[in-house]
């Protein structure tokens, strides 16, 4: 018809030709088949016989009741010999400098996972492009934000059946004053719905804020990458997604993407985005995943050296396991119908007991786990775990992830990065206690306490990538009065070790304040222990004051479960000499002193919701004289000092002010009444506070008992390290 109508009359060429390009596509689409519509068995069933499969070996039960249950014995683990050398070429030459590796050995590596192991991005992907959906001024817990949500509109011209759209959420620090760094943080609205409705799984998280927050509260961004707008997390789902348009609705071939592949290709679209946002230092973006999305953050950081830091947190096999290493979960677990959909579909073969080829298994695998993080070198990569007794499974092999770890060092300290420190030969490096980090290089690893998560590690990996970065954040200015955590790693343990202990119970009188009430009854500070023991044992008294603590985070850490279920009969609160620190200019006293009175009336409300039967007594803060001017916090403290007076009522809320017996009328300390630093007491200043505490004590309590009932004292966590 076309051509019929060309010879009846001569149509201007640019008409002709978007009418030929218009009945062109009217014929393609109507020529395109349909998405297969397949189960994962059928998929599945189908790269069996593509790759000449006839038989695969079950993969290990995690029951360790069952007949099948999978290998924890260490003298069996390690059958299929050493993991393969990162920094020898196929020839047999060894790589001996950084041009050999990346020109070199490098390829080789990416060449390999490529094929059998991850699948290829096939150069035909379509290309993404970005809109904001919404910008709106937002908060992450109590701090101000800039909120994004964006889509990434894939091409799909070439393949209409199929849409994908990926969903990006991005956060930025409303305070900032210029690019930001931001973590992408791989998730999918089904995994977010799910621990929503198993509050089960706050347990396995640990104590600390939530790590969006403190990203928030370090001055760096984040972004939640929806997966379930890449990639479907099923195999059924391989003829769909970004997997199924580039294969027009087809099944893969055996070395194409899996999911893993194809949702670090989403994060590496994502960067695309972030490289032109202004808010965003594109040089400074990390990854970071757990679980499946663990394995995918670890591929991401390998493949597109964009990425400037990962955290991989409890990826297992397919991540930072070995998958020679015979313990737990094993190559045969990610060949079957339930997870072969991660891996390129040649990676079946290794599971294959009967085939054309024979059968294969983990030895012949071209590469393993400690290549893929080698990949990552020199940038910033981060292993996490938690313990199996909190959730963190022994079949993730947390001994076999670091030793894959350890022998990817070589090529860290190749590039000029510093590995784990630990030594070259990972049969032999020992890996560290719970809870004590290789923090010192590029390649760092933490295993903490708590489940099958990486949020207790969070604490740790901010100021370590900050480190590397050289990134200081801009300062959060909030109100006296609002709940804000401390960031630094040692105040969020001492709030875990503070929770437990108010959880133990038998606790009368409850301390709260900052380190001068924190040192009184601290295992780190024995004589001033021995004085506190001296004069309120029998009386059941615990000290829950932290040092350095502003008013903010006192009202945090009360509000965050460290006076829940106490249930005190007296509490006594001496704090705010934190806030008192930065005055700098006397006509800042007003404003400053109004601020930090509510600050204090807050801590008081919430001690008044949390232990309704208590009585509260609220100590004036203490005269002080580190300060150039040795008087010049004292018209301020003195300011605060009668705000806090007309707090008291006489019975509940008991107003105690001992400033006279620790200075004189003019502010100026009493010789041997504070150590040298002119602010915290020395144990003669304690002993005045015990006497003006001791005769209300026992109005409300009587007399001390001949035993005491309260936690044993703890102290500064870093102590002893």
């Amino acid at each position: 018809m076309l051509i019929f109508a060309m010879r009846k009359r001569a149509l201007p060429w640019v008409l002709t030709s978007a009418v030929l390009v218009a009945l062109v596509d009217q014929a393609a689409l109507a020529q395109q088949s349909p998405p297969a519509n397949w189960t994962a068995e059928q998929d599945h069933q189908n790269m069996m016989d593509q790759l000449g499969i006839k038989a695969l070996r079950p993969g290990p039960s995690g029951n360790e009741k069952d007949a099948n249950h999978a290998n924890y014995d260490e003298a069996k683990a390690n059958p299929y010999g050493d993991l393969p050398d990162a920094l020898t070429l196929k020839n047999g030459k060894k790589v001996t400098s950084a041009d050999q590796w990346w020109h070199q050995r490098r390829p080789e590596i990416v060449e390999d996972f490529e094929r059998e192991v991850l699948g290829r991005i096939p150069p035909t992907v379509p290309k993404v492009t970005w809109a904001v959906k919404s910008a709106s001024e937002s908060k992450a817990g109590v701090f101000p934000v800039v909120e994004k949500q964006l889509i990434g509109n894939v091409d799909n011209s070439a393949y209409s059946a199929i849409s994908v759209d990926i969903e990006m959420t991005l956060v930025t620090p409303g305070n900032a004053k210029g690019p930001v760094p931001v973590m992408i943080m791989f998730s999918s609205a089904g995994l977010l719905k799910f621990l929503a409705s198993h509050p089960e799984f706050k347990k396995m998280m640990g104590s600390d804020p939530p790590a969006t927050e403190q990203l928030i509260a370090n001055g760096w961004g984040y972004a939640l990458l929806d997966t379930s707008t890449i990639q479907a997390d099923n195999g059924a789902g391989l003829t769909k997604g970004i997997i199924g348009l580039t294969n027009k609705g087809q099944p893969r071939k055996p070395d194409d993407w899996g999911a893993l592949r194809a949702w670090g290709w989403g994060a590496s679209r994502a960067l695309d985005y972030l490289e032109t946002d202004k808010n965003v230092d594109a040089k400074r973006v990390g990854i970071e995943g757990v679980s499946r999305y663990g394995k995918a953050a670890l591929v991401t950081m390998a493949f597109d050296t964009r990425f400037a830091v990962v955290l991989v947190g409890s990826s297992g096999e397919g991540g930072t396991k070995p998958h020679r290493r015979n313990f737990g979960e094993a190559v045969e677990s990610l060949t079957g119908t339930g997870e072969y959909h991660w891996m390129a579909g040649n990676f079946i073969k290794y599971g294959a007991s009967e085939s054309s080829f024979g059968s294969k298994n983990a030895s012949d695998l071209p590469v393993d786990s400690n290549e893929l993080i080698a990949l990552c070198a020199p940038r910033l990569t981060f292993i996490s775990y938690g313990v199996p007794e909190m959730g963190d499974a022994k079949w993730l092999d947390h001994q076999g992830s670091f030793m894959a770890t350890v022998a990817a060092g070589a090529v860290f300290r190749l590039l000029g990065a510093h590995d784990l420190g630990v030594g070259d030969d990972y049969h032999t490096a020992k890996m560290p206690p719970v809870n004590t980090g290789l923090l010192d290089g590029q390649l760092a690893w933490r295993q903490h306490d708590a489940g099958h998560t990486d949020a207790p590690n969070w604490k740790y990996f901010i100021p370590w990538a900050d480190k590397f970065f050289n990134y200081h954040a801009t300062a959060w200015e909030l109100p006296a009065d609002q709940p804000v955590f401390r960031t630094d790693a040692n105040s969020l343990v001492a709030h875990a070790q503070l929770l437990a202990k108010a959880k133990q119970g038998g606790i009368d009188v409850y301390f709260e304040g900052d380190s001068i009430t924190r040192r009184w009854g601290a295992r780190d500070y024995p004589d001033l222990l021995a004085n506190w023991k001296q004069n309120f044992f029998g009386w059941n008294a615990a000290d829950f004051g932290w040092g350095a603590d502003r008013t903010q985070n006192i009202l945090w850490r009360l509000q965050n479960g460290e006076l829940d279920g106490v249930n005190p009969k007296v509490v006594v609160l001496l704090a705010g000499t934190n806030n008192v620190g930065d005055l700098t200019s006397s006509a800042e006293i007003p404003a400053k002193a109004d601020d930090i009175t509510r600050g204090l009336q807050a801590i008081v409300h919430v001690i008044q919701e949390k232990a309704p039967a208590a009585t509260i007594i609220v100590m004036g803060i203490f005269p002080r004289n580190d300060h150039s001017d040795r008087i010049a916090f004292m018209p301020l403290i003195e300011s605060i000092n009668h705000n806090l007076s007309a707090l008291a009522d006489g019975q509940k809320i008991r107003y105690l002010n001992i400033n006279d017996k620790l200075a004189s009328s003019d502010g100026k300390l009493f010789d041997g009444m504070m150590n040298e630093d002119k602010l915290h007491p020395a144990a003669k200043a304690y002993q005045v506070w015990a006497d003006a505490l001791k005769p209300m004590f026992a109005e409300l309590l009587g007399p001390p008992a001949t035993a005491d009932h309260a936690p044993q004292p703890t102290g500064d966590p870093s102590a002893g390290r």
